[in-house]
């Protein structure tokens, strides 16, 4: 229990003096990701090498009299492509292992943590060159991280680990330095903007809800981050649960809230568990809950699990679902500042929003302003997915180009790969192509492209990439995750669908190009919230970019890509084939034809198109006719 500020000072240096108490650290990545790959049972294992009893005595276990021995599960180390990740700590080095398995952990206990060597093997490998240190790499050394920069450094569950690193730093600095009104000002100074998507400056946002007369005030963080391909803010909840708190404590002394809400996707469940358990022992130090270090400050955090639904991700259908409504969007105004949870003024910010505000209060908004552009001040989180050498969880500053993200930072495209496209912005978002590699990205500056930030899912494509297709997939989605209460929104994402599903088919026409981008226009301009207004980006961006791409599937009912199954062709090579008749015994209905030492035939008027023909082909046979 933690009674006022001078014991809070107490706890923090006690808690860093324990962490140099380690002569060595292994750190785990348990993120989801890493966790996928095996990363519990290389921690299990560990324990086991260290002597460690779980629950007892894993924080600085002694394996002997001379050596004590930190073992620890991290968030995300953000190199997803080469999970599971372990760092080693020790002699004020850490090394970064890539790819370790459980065969390993025996090799790296006794070299690495009993002894002084290291295993080069395991170590990261590009273009001859070995890489030891985590920030040698150029996929961690080229980024700029902020809300990012604990995940991966230290126990994502220890609060004592969180306060040894200066966490509570910016919450003390508030509550006994600064009054609330002062706290806004450096918010709305910094110009830190909302980060879930739709970048409305969060200073702002807090002043127009301290403003409000209504003095029961609620703070509600968006946790929900439902774009495919999109983890960042999963992996902030997962690796550094205390910073989200921390921000979310900060705003409630701003606005002057008691009451704290994190609604968190239900495919979530490790963010969930542990930001309960960073709850749980936050009140029992006196950090959360009423009379907090001995102020007249109360606040109290409670999480809500959502159900799935991507509309839950917009604001008012996102406080309807706590409140135990049915997730439905509302029309605005009155706006969220102004009722929002259970009709009273509301901040609602997204959880990348919210892990920037402590190091804004202890750094300033002048240092946060130098990082960033002048419109889009700070960094932003991405999740780097698709045709990319290094998969990821990265984090850069606002206005980097796509080309260092991708080539820099991503270490290009898979296998040397053409680069074709991202998809920025997730379902809502659009596409970037070649031409846009040196444009800076900012909410501002991708607006004329026809795109958006977003929450930062970024999807590149390769050559390979059928963006008829990837604007099917898009409208798919939105169309399936659509509430329903508005007309432009329901019936119209449905016959976009049904188009694109025509033209993918073979079965489009030219004028059906027109009718896109009219029902497009008209949903974008009437549908009931912003979800549904984005809706049409996708096909309306590559529309504009690939327009041929379409008019390649409706005039030639060809796929390039050879990925709309519709449009392949499946052909036998005579010189390849053996005439084992492998291929028209696998066939389900009996389009090959011929005779066995022979080479057979795809009667392609029957061909269903499946393609189980190539993949039981031993002799690489039968190929896509281009």
């Amino acid at each position: 229990m933690i009674h006022n500020r001078d014991e809070l000072k107490e706890c923090r240096q006690k808690a860093k003096a324990d962490m140099e108490t380690a002569a060595c650290r292994i750190l785990v990545c348990s993120g989801t990701g890493c966790i996928a790959t095996g990363s519990e049972k290389i921690y299990n294992r560990f324990l086991k090498l260290a002597n460690i009893t779980p629950g007892v005595s894993v924080i600085f276990a002694p394996h002997d009299e001379d050596t004590h021995i930190g073992l620890k599960k991290t968030g995300c180390q953000g190199f997803c492509e080469l999970g599971p990740l372990v760092r080693i700590t020790k002699n004020d080095e850490t090394v970064q292992y890539v790819k370790v398995q459980l065969d390993d952990c025996q090799e790296l206990f006794e070299r690495a943590v009993l002894g002084d060597e290291v295993v080069e093997r395991l170590l990261y490998r590009k273009e001859k060159k070995v890489y030891r240190h985590p920030k040698e790499i150029p996929f961690i050394a080229k980024q700029t991280r902020i809300v990012l920069e604990n995940c991966g450094r230290f126990d994502a569950e220890s609060i004592d680990e969180y306060m040894a690193s200066g966490g509570f730093s910016a919450l003390e600095k508030v509550m006994f330095e600064m009054t609330s009104e002062e706290v806004i000002e450096e918010i709305d100074k910094s110009g830190l903007r909302g980060r879930g998507g739709g970048g409305f400056p969060t200073g702002r946002k807090w002043k127009q809800v301290a403003h409000q007369k209504e003095k029961v005030r609620y703070v509600v963080c968006n946790g929900d981050e439902g774009d495919p391909g999109a983890f960042m803010d999963g992996s902030v909840m997962e690796g550094d649960p205390y910073k989200l708190l921390e921000g979310m404590m900060i705003a409630g002394y701003a606005v002057g809230a008691a009451n704290g809400y994190i609604y968190v996707r239900a495919e979530y469940p490790m963010s969930v568990s542990r930001l309960r358990h960073a709850i749980a022992e936050m009140e029992n130090r006196n950090l959360l809950g009423d009379n907090i270090l001995g102020t007249d400050f109360c606040f109290h955090m409670h999480i809500n699990r959502g159900a799935g639904a991507f509309v839950c991700g917009e604001g008012s259908a996102l406080t309807a679902s706590i409140e135990g409504k049915r997730g439905m969007p509302r029309v605005k105004p009155p706006r969220t500042v102004e009722k929002g949870l259970w009709e009273k003024p509301t901040v609602l910010n997204n959880v990348e929003t919210f892990a920037n505000v402590p190091k804004i209060i202890l750094q300033g908004a002048d240092w946060y302003r130098s990082i960033g552009t002048a419109g889009s001040p700070g960094t932003k989180t991405f999740s780097l997915t698709g045709a990319i050498e290094n998969t990821g969880l990265i984090e850069v500053p606002m206005g980097s180009t796509l080309r260092e993200i991708i080539y820099d930072i991503g270490g290009g495209l898979k296998e040397g790969s053409q680069f074709k496209a991202v998809q920025i912005g997730g379902p809502s978002g659009g596409c970037l192509t070649e031409k846009h590699l040196d444009e800076p990205l900012d909410f501002d500056s991708v607006k004329k492209f026809d795109a958006i930030v977003g929450s930062g899912g970024m999807v590149v494509m390769d050559q390979h990439t059928c963006m008829v297709e990837v604007a099917r997939f898009f409208m798919s989605f939105t169309q399936r995750e659509s509430c329903g209460k508005c007309v432009p929104c329901r019936e119209g994402t449905k016959r976009m669908l049904e188009i694109l599903e025509k033209i993918v088919e073979g079965r489009g026409e030219e004028e059906d190009l027109d009718r896109l981008e009219e029902l497009a226009a008209m949903i974008r301009s009437m549908a009931l919230c912003g979800l549904g207004k984005s809706a049409p980006l996708p096909v309306i961006s590559t529309l504009k970019l690939f327009r041929n791409e379409y008019l390649e599937h409706i005039n030639e009912h060809k796929c390039a890509a050879k990925v709309c199954q519709a449009m392949r062709k499946y052909v036998i090579n005579p010189e390849f084939c053996k005439g084992c008749s492998k291929c028209a015994k696998n066939c389900p209905v009996g389009a090959i034809s011929g005779k066995v030492k022979y080479p057979f035939h795809i009667d392609p008027n029957i061909c269903i198109k499946c393609g189980a023909c190539k993949e039981n082909c031993a002799f690489n046979a039968i190929y896509i006719e281009e």
